[in-house]
């Protein structure tokens, strides 16, 4: 109807039409360009998000610490807390994830090792930085006198084989057992055959290192991994721990872990940065108390 129209009218009216129109479009260009021109730059303002796995006691916490701080330099951090780990990692490998937090260099290399990843490989994960260790420590349960320790008092120690060497390790540091020269924190399949010398005849008794704070009250000692006495808020019962500085500490400091092609990401490099400052170290002691330790 508007083409008839059109064509309907004189060669006079229909250039007059036509200019009106040519002069519609071209202000309609000039508005979008100007809008175009004028709306701010979105991807110039865009913050990286490093999104980072976490298992709540005590890497969550560590991490909502350095939330702030790590905000500062224009970064935003998604702290997605696990009750759990078996799907960390995995979570890590498939991008869910940019990085995690909560596990020690043995345990990756296993996860890789185990998933058929190595170095070059899409999935494949690495260190980005040690930040903190969850010493073993012995606590007290029907007796809090290590120093005058009576003779067959009953200590639990963890029957799983990546702690009990480090339990025994621990016993024999405070100078109450010796062990064979071969014993190393990263001994597996130990027993308590290891043990050549138990001068106060102690009876050690292997159980399950979770439920060993639950235990306390039947014992005279507990051995407890860290992270199991935050979560058993037996904290100040500590008597004896790992030192930070040692072979274990080495062995077992918790990491960032991250895919081979974001180790170098500077968002993961400041983060690093802030967990390892001697700020975020003193306050590590500071808050747990002993039972998480900063790497040295």
């Amino acid at each position: 109807m508007i083409l008839y129209e059109y064509l309907n009218k004189t060669k006079g009216e229909r250039t007059m039409k036509l200019s009106k129109i040519i002069k519609a479009v071209a202000a309609s260009t000039l508005a979008l360009s100007l809008v175009v021109a004028n709306a701010p730059d979105v991807s110039a303002k865009q913050t990286k998000t490093l999104t980072v796995g976490a298992t709540t006691s005590p890497h969550a916490i560590i991490l909502k610490h350095v939330k702030k701080e790590f905000e500062a330099k224009g970064y935003k951090l998604k702290i997605k807390e696990f009750s759990d780990y078996p799907e960390i990692d995995p979570s890590t490998s498939d991008g869910s994830l940019d990085a995690n937090y909560f596990q020690h260099q043995p345990y990756l290399t296993s996860y890789n090792k185990d998933k058929g990843y190595k170095k070059g490989d899409d999935g494949y994960l690495v260190s980005a930085g040690k930040i903190h260790f969850e010493p073993m420590g012995i606590y007290s349960g029907k007796s809090d006198d290590l120093d005058n320790i009576a003779d067959g008092a009953q200590i639990a120690i963890p029957n799983d084989e990546s702690n009990e060497a480090r339990a025994l390790l621990l016993l024999q540091d405070q100078g109450l057992i010796t062990l064979k020269k071969s014993v190393t924190p990263t001994t597996t399949k130990i027993t308590l055959k290891a043990v050549t010398s138990n001068p106060h005849k102690l009876d050690l008794v292997e159980m399950d290192g979770a439920q060993i704070a639950s235990k306390l009250g039947d014992v005279d000692f507990g051995i407890i991994n860290g992270n199991y006495a935050l979560d058993a808020k037996v904290t100040d019962k500590l008597l004896a721990s790992e030192s930070s500085s040692g072979e274990v500490a080495k062995t077992y400091g918790n990491v960032i872990a991250v895919k081979e092609t974001n180790k170098n990401s500077k968002a993961v490099k400041a983060l690093v940065k802030i967990l390892k400052s001697d700020e975020t170290k003193k306050w590590i002691k500071d808050e747990f108390k002993g039972t998480v330790l900063p790497v040295e």
